[in-house]
Protein backbone atom coordinates (compact mmCIF):
# COMPACT_ATOMS: atom_id res chain seq x y z
CA UNK A 1 0.00 0.00 0.00
CA UNK A 2 1.72 3.53 -1.34
CA UNK A 3 0.87 6.74 0.23
CA UNK A 4 -1.23 8.81 -1.70
CA UNK A 5 -0.08 12.21 -0.77
CA UNK A 6 3.05 13.43 -3.18
CA UNK A 7 4.98 15.17 -1.75
CA UNK A 8 7.43 18.56 -3.76
CA UNK A 9 10.51 16.25 -3.58
CA UNK A 10 8.41 12.63 -5.13
CA UNK A 11 6.53 15.58 -7.74
CA UNK A 12 10.00 16.80 -9.07
CA UNK A 13 11.88 14.00 -8.97
CA UNK A 14 9.23 12.10 -11.16
CA UNK A 15 9.74 14.98 -13.53
CA UNK A 16 13.33 14.80 -13.25
CA UNK A 17 13.42 11.28 -14.41
CA UNK A 18 11.16 11.83 -16.85
CA UNK A 19 13.13 14.90 -18.51
CA UNK A 20 16.44 13.06 -18.01
CA UNK A 21 15.35 9.42 -18.63
CA UNK A 22 16.89 8.59 -15.88
CA UNK A 23 15.65 4.58 -15.81
CA UNK A 24 16.53 4.03 -19.18
CA UNK A 25 20.15 5.85 -18.68
CA UNK A 26 20.65 3.44 -15.64
CA UNK A 27 19.43 0.32 -17.38
CA UNK A 28 22.26 1.26 -19.75
CA UNK A 29 25.23 2.47 -17.95
CA UNK A 30 24.21 1.44 -14.52
CA UNK A 31 24.72 4.62 -13.20
CA UNK A 32 22.98 8.15 -13.72
CA UNK A 33 25.17 11.31 -12.64
CA UNK A 34 23.31 14.95 -11.89
CA UNK A 35 24.29 18.08 -10.96
CA UNK A 36 22.87 20.99 -8.47
CA UNK A 37 22.64 23.35 -11.38
CA UNK A 38 20.64 20.67 -13.30
CA UNK A 39 18.48 20.16 -9.93
CA UNK A 40 17.85 23.71 -9.28
CA UNK A 41 15.60 24.03 -12.28
CA UNK A 42 13.19 21.68 -10.36
CA UNK A 43 13.79 22.84 -6.68
CA UNK A 44 16.46 24.06 -4.34
CA UNK A 45 19.30 20.62 -4.28
CA UNK A 46 19.87 21.00 -0.95
CA UNK A 47 16.14 20.00 -0.20
CA UNK A 48 15.82 17.51 -3.12
CA UNK A 49 18.76 15.36 -2.14
CA UNK A 50 19.13 15.08 1.56
CA UNK A 51 17.76 11.50 2.42
CA UNK A 52 18.86 10.75 5.90
CA UNK A 53 16.40 7.45 6.21
CA UNK A 54 15.22 5.47 3.76
CA UNK A 55 11.85 6.24 4.64
CA UNK A 56 12.84 9.89 3.25
CA UNK A 57 13.02 8.79 -0.07
CA UNK A 58 10.83 9.43 -2.71
CA UNK A 59 8.49 6.76 -4.05
CA UNK A 60 10.55 6.49 -7.34
CA UNK A 61 13.80 6.10 -5.90
CA UNK A 62 11.87 3.46 -3.75
CA UNK A 63 10.22 1.70 -6.17
CA UNK A 64 13.11 0.92 -8.54
CA UNK A 65 15.84 0.38 -5.64
CA UNK A 66 17.48 3.60 -6.28
CA UNK A 67 19.77 6.31 -3.65
CA UNK A 68 21.30 9.31 -4.33
CA UNK A 69 24.81 10.07 -3.22
CA UNK A 70 27.04 12.96 -3.59
CA UNK A 71 30.85 13.03 -5.33
CA UNK A 72 31.23 16.61 -5.65
CA UNK A 73 30.33 19.78 -3.92
CA UNK A 74 27.79 20.08 -6.89
CA UNK A 75 27.47 16.38 -8.57
CA UNK A 76 25.41 13.62 -7.29
CA UNK A 77 25.17 9.37 -8.60
CA UNK A 78 21.80 8.19 -8.42
CA UNK A 79 22.26 4.15 -9.00
CA UNK A 80 21.28 0.35 -7.21
CA UNK A 81 23.35 1.39 -4.03
CA UNK A 82 22.99 -0.64 -0.94
CA UNK A 83 23.19 2.73 1.13
CA UNK A 84 21.46 2.25 4.19
CA UNK A 85 22.13 0.57 7.41
CA UNK A 86 19.17 -0.59 9.91
CA UNK A 87 19.80 0.14 13.46
CA UNK A 88 18.99 -2.91 16.32
CA UNK A 89 16.29 -2.59 18.61
CA UNK A 90 17.77 -0.04 21.55
CA UNK A 91 15.09 -1.66 23.79
CA UNK A 92 17.53 -4.54 24.53
CA UNK A 93 20.32 -2.12 25.66
CA UNK A 94 20.86 -1.92 29.01
CA UNK A 95 20.27 2.06 30.66
CA UNK A 96 22.62 3.37 32.78
CA UNK A 97 21.81 6.62 34.82
CA UNK A 98 24.55 9.21 34.89
CA UNK A 99 24.67 12.46 36.62
CA UNK A 100 24.51 15.91 35.08
CA UNK A 101 27.24 17.78 37.22
CA UNK A 102 26.20 20.21 39.77
CA UNK A 103 28.30 23.13 38.76
CA UNK A 104 25.97 23.09 35.28
CA UNK A 105 23.36 25.18 34.96
CA UNK A 106 22.77 26.53 31.32
CA UNK A 107 21.39 22.94 30.80
CA UNK A 108 18.35 22.29 32.03
CA UNK A 109 17.34 18.43 31.92
CA UNK A 110 13.36 19.36 31.18
CA UNK A 111 15.05 21.38 28.23
CA UNK A 112 17.34 19.24 25.86
CA UNK A 113 15.32 18.58 22.83
CA UNK A 114 18.02 20.29 20.37
CA UNK A 115 21.06 17.75 18.73
CA UNK A 116 23.70 19.92 19.80
CA UNK A 117 22.15 20.42 23.34
CA UNK A 118 21.64 16.54 23.35
CA UNK A 119 25.25 16.38 21.98
CA UNK A 120 27.51 18.61 24.72
CA UNK A 121 25.40 17.06 27.50
CA UNK A 122 26.76 13.57 26.21
CA UNK A 123 29.91 14.81 26.21
CA UNK A 124 30.04 17.09 30.21
CA UNK A 125 28.38 13.51 31.40
CA UNK A 126 31.17 11.57 30.59
CA UNK A 127 29.02 9.25 28.16
CA UNK A 128 31.33 9.79 25.35
CA UNK A 129 34.81 9.21 27.73
CA UNK A 130 33.21 6.31 28.99
CA UNK A 131 32.44 4.79 25.56
CA UNK A 132 35.67 5.60 23.91
CA UNK A 133 37.35 4.79 27.41
CA UNK A 134 40.02 8.14 27.00
CA UNK A 135 39.65 10.69 27.67
CA UNK A 136 38.38 13.15 24.99
CA UNK A 137 38.31 16.89 24.08
CA UNK A 138 35.33 18.49 21.81
CA UNK A 139 37.60 19.74 18.57
CA UNK A 140 35.36 19.86 15.40
CA UNK A 141 31.71 20.23 14.32
CA UNK A 142 30.21 21.50 11.21
CA UNK A 143 30.50 21.23 7.63
CA UNK A 144 34.18 20.51 5.25
CA UNK A 145 35.43 19.04 2.25
CA UNK A 146 36.23 15.44 1.94
CA UNK A 147 39.14 15.88 -0.28
CA UNK A 148 39.87 13.11 -2.69
CA UNK A 149 38.66 9.51 -2.20
CA UNK A 150 38.03 6.04 -3.98
CA UNK A 151 35.24 3.70 -2.49
CA UNK A 152 33.26 0.86 -3.34
CA UNK A 153 29.87 -0.12 -2.11
CA UNK A 154 27.57 -2.63 -3.51
CA UNK A 155 24.37 -2.96 -4.81
CA UNK A 156 20.96 -3.53 -3.17
CA UNK A 157 21.27 -7.33 -3.86
CA UNK A 158 25.02 -7.28 -3.60
CA UNK A 159 25.70 -8.75 -6.48
CA UNK A 160 27.53 -6.06 -8.18
CA UNK A 161 29.95 -3.26 -6.48
CA UNK A 162 30.10 0.38 -7.91
CA UNK A 163 33.53 1.99 -7.79
CA UNK A 164 33.33 5.49 -6.75
CA UNK A 165 35.57 8.50 -6.81
CA UNK A 166 34.95 11.58 -4.71
CA UNK A 167 36.00 15.02 -4.94
CA UNK A 168 36.12 17.56 -2.33
CA UNK A 169 32.41 16.47 -1.92
CA UNK A 170 30.92 17.86 1.35
CA UNK A 171 30.00 16.36 4.36
CA UNK A 172 29.20 17.61 7.92
CA UNK A 173 30.11 16.17 11.15
CA UNK A 174 28.23 16.89 14.64
CA UNK A 175 30.79 16.24 16.74
CA UNK A 176 34.66 15.05 16.72
CA UNK A 177 36.36 14.56 19.44
CA UNK A 178 39.76 13.81 19.90
CA UNK A 179 42.18 11.98 22.75
CA UNK A 180 45.34 10.50 22.70
CA UNK A 181 44.99 7.50 20.64
CA UNK A 182 41.12 7.97 19.55
CA UNK A 183 39.10 10.35 17.62
CA UNK A 184 35.46 9.75 17.84
CA UNK A 185 33.22 11.23 15.16
CA UNK A 186 29.18 11.13 16.27
CA UNK A 187 26.45 11.85 13.85
CA UNK A 188 23.77 12.60 16.21
CA UNK A 189 19.81 12.75 15.94
CA UNK A 190 16.89 14.51 18.20
CA UNK A 191 14.84 11.23 17.19
CA UNK A 192 15.20 7.14 16.72
CA UNK A 193 15.01 6.24 13.17
CA UNK A 194 14.69 3.03 11.87
CA UNK A 195 18.08 3.28 9.98
CA UNK A 196 20.54 5.84 8.82
CA UNK A 197 22.61 6.73 5.40
CA UNK A 198 26.20 5.46 6.40
CA UNK A 199 27.51 8.01 4.02
CA UNK A 200 26.93 10.09 7.02
CA UNK A 201 29.76 8.32 8.96
CA UNK A 202 31.75 6.82 6.67
CA UNK A 203 32.67 10.07 4.71
CA UNK A 204 33.73 11.70 7.62
CA UNK A 205 35.56 8.63 8.58
CA UNK A 206 37.53 8.77 5.13
CA UNK A 207 38.56 12.55 5.48
CA UNK A 208 39.77 12.10 8.82
CA UNK A 209 41.49 8.82 8.61
CA UNK A 210 43.28 10.09 5.81
CA UNK A 211 44.26 13.20 8.08
CA UNK A 212 44.86 11.36 11.40
CA UNK A 213 47.15 8.64 12.92
CA UNK A 214 44.38 7.38 15.08
CA UNK A 215 41.81 5.20 15.53
CA UNK A 216 38.58 6.85 14.23
CA UNK A 217 35.82 5.76 15.66
CA UNK A 218 32.21 6.73 14.19
CA UNK A 219 29.15 6.63 16.06
CA UNK A 220 25.66 7.22 15.54
CA UNK A 221 23.79 8.87 18.58
CA UNK A 222 19.89 9.77 19.38
CA UNK A 223 18.18 11.35 22.08
CA UNK A 224 15.18 10.50 21.83
CA UNK A 225 12.21 9.89 24.59
CA UNK A 226 15.00 11.22 27.21
CA UNK A 227 17.28 8.39 26.17
CA UNK A 228 20.59 8.89 24.65
CA UNK A 229 21.48 5.47 22.90
CA UNK A 230 25.37 5.42 20.68
CA UNK A 231 25.64 2.78 18.03
CA UNK A 232 29.42 2.52 17.76
CA UNK A 233 30.81 0.96 14.47
CA UNK A 234 33.78 0.10 12.54
CA UNK A 235 34.83 -0.11 8.42
CA UNK A 236 36.24 -3.61 8.62
CA UNK A 237 37.69 -2.36 5.06
CA UNK A 238 38.25 1.49 4.68
CA UNK A 239 37.83 1.24 1.36
CA UNK A 240 34.07 -0.34 1.88
CA UNK A 241 31.42 1.65 2.28
CA UNK A 242 28.88 -1.43 3.39
CA UNK A 243 31.93 -2.71 5.41
CA UNK A 244 30.01 -0.92 8.28
CA UNK A 245 30.05 -3.04 11.35
CA UNK A 246 28.17 -2.77 14.69
CA UNK A 247 30.71 -3.28 17.23
CA UNK A 248 28.88 -1.97 20.65
CA UNK A 249 25.32 -0.26 21.48
CA UNK A 250 25.19 2.27 25.02
CA UNK A 251 22.51 4.15 26.22
CA UNK A 252 22.00 6.39 29.36
CA UNK A 253 19.66 8.16 31.45
CA UNK A 254 19.79 11.48 32.91
CA UNK A 255 19.45 10.78 36.84
CA UNK A 256 15.77 11.66 37.33
CA UNK A 257 13.10 10.08 39.61
CA UNK A 258 11.57 6.85 38.56
CA UNK A 259 8.02 6.70 37.91
CA UNK A 260 6.44 3.63 40.58
CA UNK A 261 3.54 1.92 40.40
CA UNK A 262 2.29 4.29 42.90
CA UNK A 263 2.61 7.16 40.86
CA UNK A 264 -0.13 5.49 38.63
CA UNK A 265 -2.04 4.64 40.98
CA UNK A 266 -2.61 8.12 42.92
CA UNK A 267 -2.92 9.36 39.19
CA UNK A 268 -5.74 7.21 38.18
CA UNK A 269 -7.64 8.48 41.98
CA UNK A 270 -7.53 12.05 40.49
CA UNK A 271 -8.25 10.92 36.91
CA UNK A 272 -11.22 13.04 35.37
CA UNK A 273 -12.79 11.09 31.91
CA UNK A 274 -12.94 13.84 29.03
CA UNK A 275 -15.72 13.57 26.01
CA UNK A 276 -14.06 11.99 23.27
CA UNK A 277 -12.43 14.90 20.66
CA UNK A 278 -14.22 14.48 17.05
CA UNK A 279 -10.50 14.10 15.42
CA UNK A 280 -9.31 10.55 14.02
CA UNK A 281 -8.79 7.72 16.55
CA UNK A 282 -5.48 7.11 17.01
CA UNK A 283 -3.63 4.99 14.53
CA UNK A 284 0.03 5.79 15.65
CA UNK A 285 1.65 1.59 17.21
CA UNK A 286 4.78 3.46 18.55
CA UNK A 287 4.43 5.83 21.50
CA UNK A 288 7.93 6.84 21.16
CA UNK A 289 7.32 8.15 18.35
CA UNK A 290 4.66 10.35 19.51
CA UNK A 291 7.29 11.45 21.52
CA UNK A 292 9.56 12.10 19.48
CA UNK A 293 7.23 13.96 17.39
CA UNK A 294 6.06 16.49 20.40
CA UNK A 295 9.96 16.59 21.33
CA UNK A 296 10.95 17.92 17.24
CA UNK A 297 7.74 20.58 17.78
CA UNK A 298 9.63 22.15 21.24
CA UNK A 299 12.10 23.28 18.77
CA UNK A 300 10.04 24.90 16.53
CA UNK A 301 6.76 24.61 14.76
CA UNK A 302 6.83 22.17 11.67
CA UNK A 303 5.08 21.45 8.25
CA UNK A 304 3.55 18.04 7.27
CA UNK A 305 6.23 18.26 4.29
CA UNK A 306 9.14 18.91 6.58
CA UNK A 307 8.35 16.46 8.97
CA UNK A 308 7.71 13.90 6.19
CA UNK A 309 10.63 14.70 4.61
CA UNK A 310 13.36 14.96 7.20
CA UNK A 311 12.38 12.50 9.75
CA UNK A 312 11.39 9.05 10.31
CA UNK A 313 7.95 9.51 9.15
CA UNK A 314 6.08 8.53 5.54
CA UNK A 315 3.19 11.21 4.57
CA UNK A 316 0.68 8.32 6.30
CA UNK A 317 2.80 8.41 8.85
CA UNK A 318 3.27 11.83 9.19
CA UNK A 319 -0.60 12.15 9.36
CA UNK A 320 -1.46 9.26 11.86
CA UNK A 321 1.33 10.52 14.32
CA UNK A 322 0.30 14.18 13.85
CA UNK A 323 -3.37 12.86 14.58
CA UNK A 324 -2.30 11.33 17.30
CA UNK A 325 -0.91 14.33 19.43
CA UNK A 326 -4.14 16.15 18.22
CA UNK A 327 -6.08 13.71 20.34
CA UNK A 328 -4.26 13.94 23.64
CA UNK A 329 -4.29 17.39 22.96
CA UNK A 330 -0.98 18.58 22.68
CA UNK A 331 -0.78 19.17 19.18
CA UNK A 332 -2.61 21.51 16.44
CA UNK A 333 -2.73 22.19 12.91
CA UNK A 334 -2.03 25.74 11.25
CA UNK A 335 -2.85 26.25 7.77
CA UNK A 336 -0.23 29.00 6.67
CA UNK A 337 0.65 30.18 2.41
CA UNK A 338 -0.60 27.07 1.37
CA UNK A 339 1.10 24.63 4.16
CA UNK A 340 -0.35 22.63 7.05
CA UNK A 341 1.59 23.35 9.64
CA UNK A 342 1.63 21.40 12.85
CA UNK A 343 2.48 23.46 16.45
CA UNK A 344 2.32 22.30 20.54
CA UNK A 345 -0.60 23.49 22.17
CA UNK A 346 -0.47 25.22 25.56
CA UNK A 347 -1.05 22.13 27.12
CA UNK A 348 2.06 20.54 25.04
CA UNK A 349 4.53 23.29 25.17
CA UNK A 350 3.74 23.32 29.28
CA UNK A 351 3.50 19.23 29.49
CA UNK A 352 6.93 18.82 27.38
CA UNK A 353 8.54 21.70 29.36
CA UNK A 354 8.51 19.73 32.71
CA UNK A 355 10.99 17.49 34.19
CA UNK A 356 11.07 13.93 33.50
CA UNK A 357 8.99 12.41 35.76
CA UNK A 358 5.98 15.08 35.41
CA UNK A 359 6.71 15.09 32.05
CA UNK A 360 5.40 11.25 31.71
CA UNK A 361 2.97 11.24 34.46
CA UNK A 362 1.32 14.22 32.41
CA UNK A 363 1.38 12.21 29.53
CA UNK A 364 0.03 8.81 30.55
CA UNK A 365 -2.79 11.43 32.01
CA UNK A 366 -3.54 12.83 28.99
CA UNK A 367 -3.78 9.29 28.20
CA UNK A 368 -6.43 7.42 30.44
CA UNK A 369 -8.42 10.21 30.72
CA UNK A 370 -10.06 9.22 27.41
CA UNK A 371 -12.24 6.31 29.09
CA UNK A 372 -11.42 3.36 26.68
CA UNK A 373 -7.43 3.98 27.38
CA UNK A 374 -9.01 4.23 30.98
CA UNK A 375 -10.64 0.84 30.79
CA UNK A 376 -8.20 -0.96 28.78
CA UNK A 377 -5.45 -0.28 31.23
CA UNK A 378 -7.21 -1.37 34.16
CA UNK A 379 -8.20 -4.79 32.59
CA UNK A 380 -4.42 -4.99 31.77
CA UNK A 381 -3.51 -3.43 35.79
CA UNK A 382 -5.43 -7.05 37.11
CA UNK A 383 -3.50 -9.66 33.89
CA UNK A 384 0.26 -10.55 33.82
CA UNK A 385 -0.16 -10.63 29.99
CA UNK A 386 -0.57 -8.18 27.55
CA UNK A 387 -3.88 -7.90 26.31
CA UNK A 388 -5.74 -9.62 23.45
CA UNK A 389 -6.70 -8.00 20.58
CA UNK A 390 -11.00 -8.94 21.14
CA UNK A 391 -10.04 -8.00 24.80
CA UNK A 392 -9.58 -4.30 23.49
CA UNK A 393 -12.06 -4.21 21.16
CA UNK A 394 -14.58 -5.59 23.20
CA UNK A 395 -13.76 -2.03 25.66
CA UNK A 396 -13.80 -0.21 22.73
CA UNK A 397 -17.64 -1.05 21.65
CA UNK A 398 -18.59 -0.34 25.41
CA UNK A 399 -17.02 3.09 24.84
CA UNK A 400 -18.16 6.33 22.67
CA UNK A 401 -15.47 6.75 19.77
CA UNK A 402 -15.40 9.04 16.85
CA UNK A 403 -16.09 7.61 13.53
CA UNK A 404 -14.82 3.99 14.49
CA UNK A 405 -17.45 1.71 12.85
CA UNK A 406 -16.06 -1.66 10.77
CA UNK A 407 -14.80 -4.57 12.80
CA UNK A 408 -11.27 -4.10 10.97
CA UNK A 409 -11.06 -0.63 11.87
CA UNK A 410 -11.83 -1.83 15.68
CA UNK A 411 -8.87 -4.03 15.27
CA UNK A 412 -6.46 -1.83 14.08
CA UNK A 413 -7.22 0.86 16.57
CA UNK A 414 -6.98 -2.02 19.10
CA UNK A 415 -3.44 -2.78 18.34
CA UNK A 416 -2.71 1.45 19.12
CA UNK A 417 -4.57 1.16 22.51
CA UNK A 418 -2.55 -2.29 22.67
CA UNK A 419 0.75 -0.57 22.30
CA UNK A 420 0.43 2.53 24.31
CA UNK A 421 -0.86 0.48 27.56
CA UNK A 422 2.68 -1.02 27.20
CA UNK A 423 4.56 1.76 26.89
CA UNK A 424 2.99 3.02 29.88
CA UNK A 425 3.97 -0.51 31.77
CA UNK A 426 7.77 -0.20 30.26
CA UNK A 427 8.26 3.09 31.67
CA UNK A 428 7.05 1.57 35.45
CA UNK A 429 10.11 0.47 37.77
Amino acid sequence: MTDKKISKNEENWQEIFKDYSILENIEKHGLFEITSKDIIKYREPRLMTKFDQFVNLPGIFKENSLSILPITRGTYLIGNFHAYEKLPNNKDIKIKKINLPNEIKSIQTDNIYSESIALNCAFITGMINEIAQEELFPTISGRMSTLNFKYYIESINKNIKFSILVKNSQCEIDGGFEGKKKFVLIEAKNYSPDDFIIRQLYYPFRLWKSKLDKFIMPIFMTFSNDLFTFYKYEFKDPLHYNSICLVDAFCFKLSTEDIQIKDITELLKNLIIVLEPKVPFPQADSFERVVDLLSLLMEKNLSVEEITDNYSFTSRQTDYYSNAGRYLGFITKKHENNNVFCCLTKKGIETMSKPFKQKYLSIINSILEHEVFYKAFKTRLNKESILETKEIVRIMKECSIYKVESNETFERRAQTIKSWIEWIFNLIK
